[in-house]
């Protein structure tokens, strides 16, 4: 079954999209991520140009992460004096995203960029995580057990001033690093249309040493805004939002989400994080192939701002 995408310009595959959103909602779910990573090379992949891609996976972000988030409110496991102040450095660099975003697609540069940025991204993350799963794996088959590192530890961000206290996660520390990492998942997200859960999630485990448990429902709030903020901010500068695409996305994404937050509970930690890395590195070498490829239509049209009919 064809459904046209009037922003986008093609016919696709209703039940393809369905599905995408299905699947990446389910892992944001179960992993605590947006999933715009995946989803948006997977609608690259399709033959949805980049643009549209980056900015209408925003929203579906903004659907699975909300999803997402009432279950672990249920569960009282989101710290929402956190979540606030990541979302604070959050809009921020939302804001500076579609700055560049709004350059470099009147330079003509956006796509060769955001193919650039995610081998380079996805490419380091994926070895990162490829490494530490595996190495998880070897110390539960030899019965090594890792200290575990409990909430209170400091590290060098413990010494910043600017000190705040967080009574859900038991933390007293400096804001100055959660409103930089905040700015940071909100700029890349406006960019490359991730919803930076990937990072966010051990950034707040290992720096900042938050509790598991508050971790994934955390990062989820902070998520649904911050991807709010720039869904909006692309609708009203780049106009590259196409509200058909969203909406099939977003349904299958809600869904999925539901089964990945009940599922994320019952798996085991080390194994997920393995199969993940090998997705993400998957994903990676495909935008890596395809930057080595002579493409099928090496001229292509760009309609820049401001052109007369």
């Amino acid at each position: 079954m064809q459904l046209y995408l009037p922003i986008a310009e093609i016919p696709v595959n209703i039940f393809v999209i369905f599905g995408m959103g299905g699947a990446v909602g389910f892992l944001s779910g179960l992993f605590g991520i947006g999933g715009g990573f995946l989803l948006t090379p997977l609608l690259i992949f399709s033959g949805i140009p980049p643009a549209v891609s980056v900015a209408t996976v925003t929203t579906q972000v903004v659907a699975s992460s909300a999803s997402a988030v009432i279950t672990y409110w249920r569960r009282k496991a989101i710290d929402f004096k956190l979540a606030f102040m990541l979302l604070i450095g959050g809009i921020s660099g939302s804001a500076l995203g579609v700055v560049l975003f709004d350059v470099l697609q009147s330079l003509g540069q956006l796509d060769l960029v955001i193919s650039i940025s995610y081998v380079t991204f996805l490419g380091t993350i994926g070895a990162l995580m490829l490494v530490e799963s595996l190495r998880a794996i070897r110390r539960r088959r030899t019965g090594h057990v890792p200290t575990a590192r409990r909430p209170g530890q400091h590290n060098w961000i413990h010494g910043l001033p600017f000190k705040m206290r967080f009574r859900q996660s038991k933390l007293y520390v400096s804001v100055i690093p959660i409103l930089v990492l905040g700015s940071v998942i909100g700029f890349l997200g406006t960019v490359l249309g991730i919803g930076g859960g990937f990072m966010m999630v051990p950034a707040l485990i290992y720096l900042l040493r938050v509790p598991t448990g508050i971790v994934i429902g955390t990062s989820l709030l902070q998520i649904l805004f911050t991807m709010a903020a720039a869904t909006i901010l692309h609708s009203m500068s780049t106009q590259t939002v196409d509200i058909v695409l969203a909406l099939t996305l977003m349904i299958g994404g809600v869904i999925g989400a539901q089964f990945g937050a009940r599922m994320g509970q019952n798996l085991r930690g080390e194994q997920l994080r393995l199969l993940l890395a090998l997705l993400v590195l998957g994903v990676g070498l495909r935008f890596a192939v395809d930057l080595l490829l002579t493409p099928e239509n090496v001229f292509s049209i760009a309609i820049m701002k401001g052109a007369g009919a």
